[in-house]
């Protein structure tokens, strides 16, 4: 290993470690199961103790290519990203006062904000939420020059 890089010698390690582990291989089809775990309780072992290089590759790779689950489709309102149907769901009137318009900024935000959305919808929320923004910003200036 002397005279090696450090990636060249972790390289030979584990071809050693593959060649040893073929033959745990074998063990860890033997191997006790949870009845509910798809996993063994012990990863195939060699007499050392140390885990078969070839069965935890194969579990990695089996584990590494679970399909992720559907996602669900876009929410109706979040498809609503025109001025006008965020003012309407903002519903902002002369009665507003500064807090109540905070309050509102609130509300919107925490249905609509796109941290709190699916990686898909940020778009769609983002526009959603500078529309909204925009908006009860405005009402806010025009309160306070009145």
């Amino acid at each position: 290993m002397f005279g090696m890089s450090v990636f060249q010698s972790v390289l030979e390690r584990l071809k050693t470690e593959e060649d040893e582990g073929e033959t745990a291989a074998t063990a860890l089809a033997a191997t006790p199961r949870a009845p509910s775990c798809a996993t063994p309780f012990v990863a195939g072992a060699n007499e050392n103790g140390s885990a078969a290089h070839s069965a935890v590759e194969r579990a990695y790779f089996d584990a590494s290519f679970i399909e992720p689950p559907p996602t669900e489709p876009m929410p109706a309102f979040l498809n609503r990203t025109s001025l006008e149907e965020v003012a309407e769901e903002l519903d902002l009137d002369e009665r507003e006062t500064l807090g109540t318009l905070a309050a509102k900024r609130r509300i919107f935000a925490a249905a609509n904000h796109p941290d709190r959305l699916p990686q898909d919808y940020r778009a769609n929320a983002t526009v959603r939420m500078k529309l909204a923004n925009m908006l009860i910003d405005e009402a806010s200036r025009q309160l306070q020059a009145a």
